[in-house]
């Protein structure tokens, strides 16, 4: 018989030690396959910080290095500075990057680092124990706003691709979600296509992907799904923000 699907070697096999309905392992998986497909996985340099991120190092059959919290995109500007010719790539959740780490990530940006930043962004701090996060939206309840976000205690939801777009270096800033079969396609390609503008030395590269938290939420894996289309995509629009090699990648 001819064997039309393999699965990635790039992702270990084992079993998920993510929350149920977490689409944390959906962005392995892809992000896996195209470092796969791209024929890099000895030459890829993964960057974790605290929270759910870090248990890449339990799924990638990749170089991992792990970093504080929120300084993922400080580590990958010395790690890539040092290793110019390896594909290096942060992988942050909202409160990690739009919180303690916001000033990392848009510096990093600002100079045009030439990695790879994938944002996983489920507008709550997730393995720290569920408090609201710079992208938790209004109303949205979290341990830390029990009675939903407010304007006026907390301040507006922080888009972050619309952010990180306003600044001259990034050469490809781009939101993705992994709701559904299409979307996650979508994502694929996206960061297939940031990765190989890293490695032509087009600078820095942005890739946001919307997910779910259905424990901190406090909904099964299918509601939460539906929440994410009906409230997270119309405050977090999915699109294309900035990309300065159109036709060439």
């Amino acid at each position: 018989m001819e064997k039309i699907y393999s699965r990635t070697s790039t992702v270990l096999p084992k079993s998920s030690g993510f929350c149920p309905g977490c689409l944390h392992g959906t962005a392995h998986s892809i992000l896996g396959k195209v470092i796969e497909e791209e024929g890099l996985r000895e030459e890829t340099i993964g960057i974790l910080p605290i929270g759910c991120s870090t248990l890449g190092a339990f799924y990638w059959d990749l170089d991992v290095v792990g970093s504080a919290h929120g300084r993922a995109p400080a580590v990958a500007t010395g790690v890539k500075r040092c290793n110019p010719n390896n594909t290096v790539f942060t992988y942050q959740g909202d409160g990690d990057l739009a919180s303690i780490g916001l000033s990392e990530i848009i510096h990093a940006a600002n100079r045009g680092e030439n990695f790879t930043s994938i944002f996983v962004n489920n507008n709550i701090y997730g393995m720290t124990g569920g408090q609201a996060a710079p992208t938790t939206l209004i109303g949205q309840k979290s341990t830390t706003t029990p009675f939903g976000r407010s304007v006026e205690k907390d301040g507006y939801p922080m888009d972050m691709c619309n952010i990180i777009s306003q600044l001259k270096a990034p050469v490809y800033v781009a939101r993705f979600s992994l709701d559904t079969p299409k979307n996650i396609i979508a994502a694929k390609k996206g960061i297939q296509k940031a990765i190989r503008l890293q490695n032509s030395g087009k600078g820095f590269t942005f890739i946001e992907i919307m997910s779910n938290c259905p424990t901190n939420w406090g909904m099964s894996a299918v509601q939460s799904i539906k929440w994410m289309q009906e409230n997270s995509l119309k405050e977090y629009p999915l699109g294309i923000f900035v990309d300065k090699y159109k036709e060439e990648f």
